[in-house]
């Protein structure tokens, strides 16, 4: 699956599930690593696990699989690589301290 087809693959299994301020972030010339990066926020604990579950899940019946997924245990940020894709799910407070926004918008590109 291509990497723009993933993305709104993504994006939909988290508005599915209600997620908040939903941002995604074109870095392909930013970075080799990754093309997108998402960045939505969940309401509680069990939100952000179930956002990102549903994103695994919906990207499974496409046929893809992350290569990883971090922070399932406290559901306080959960981060699921698919490689081209990459999606950051957070609680609010954690994602306004750590501001991943600010560190990856290029003025000259801005999404």
């Amino acid at each position: 699956m291509e990497a723009e087809s993933l993305k709104l693959l993504v994006v939909d299994a988290l508005d599915d599930l209600k997620a908040i301020n939903t941002v995604t972030l074109d870095v392909a010339g930013l970075t080799d690593v990754m093309d997108y990066l998402i960045i939505a926020s969940g309401t509680s604990n069990r939100h952000v696990k179930s956002l990102a579950d549903n994103v695994c899940m919906e990207a499974k019946k496409q046929g893809m699989r992350p290569l990883g997924v971090e922070g399932e245990d406290a559901g306080e940020w959960v981060l699921v690589d698919f490689g081209d894709v990459v999606v950051h799910v957070m609680l609010p407070a954690t994602r306004d301290f750590y501001d991943l926004e600010r560190l990856w918008v290029n003025p000259d590109n801005p999404t």
